[in-house]
């Protein structure tokens, strides 16, 4: 059980999953402060000095029944610079790591099916057939063998 569990928590997509969530998580105080700081000004340069930048409002005296367009803004540029941050510094080199251990693994066989090992039994047992029927009787044939029958010599 703790085999299943630990083979499950090495798969590369665990992995990755949680240092994406661990790395975001820690990322957030950093680009919210970029996005306060320098994003946000920029929005509401371009918005206009009257009020908050880039909000409409949809009914007066209501401040709940305003479109903020500029904090939808600022959201998708957060999540572009962490989903970049997160896919150059953490995935790319953790497929370029993947990469690497293909290359240097030896190629893995793979085992014969039922049907592979059924019929070299078979061709064993026509081969031993053969071999131990006097020259004079031919060949072994493809039909059943019996296993009641003594063999000939």
């Amino acid at each position: 059980m703790l085999k299943g569990f630990r083979d499950f928590i090495l798969q590369g997509n665990v992995v990755e999953l949680a240092t994406a969530v661990i790395i975001g998580g820690a990322f957030t105080a950093i680009v919210t402060a970029f996005s306060d700081k320098i994003i946000n000004p920029l929005i509401a340069a371009v918005g206009g000095a009257e009020g908050p930048a880039l909000q409409i409002p949809l009914k007066e005296g209501v401040p709940e029944a305003t479109l903020d367009i500029g904090a939808v803004i600022t959201a998708a540029i957060n999540f572009l610079i962490v989903a970049a941050i997160v896919y150059f510094i953490i995935i790319v080199p953790m497929n370029k790591l993947n990469d690497l251990r293909k290359r240097g693994a030896p190629e893995e066989e793979v085992p014969p099916t039922t049907e592979d090992l059924l019929g070299d039994i078979r061709e064993i047992l026509r081969n031993q057939t053969a071999s131990a029927a006097a020259p004079a009787q031919g060949p072994a044939t493809d039909g059943p063998i019996d296993p009641n029958q003594p063999p000939r010599h």
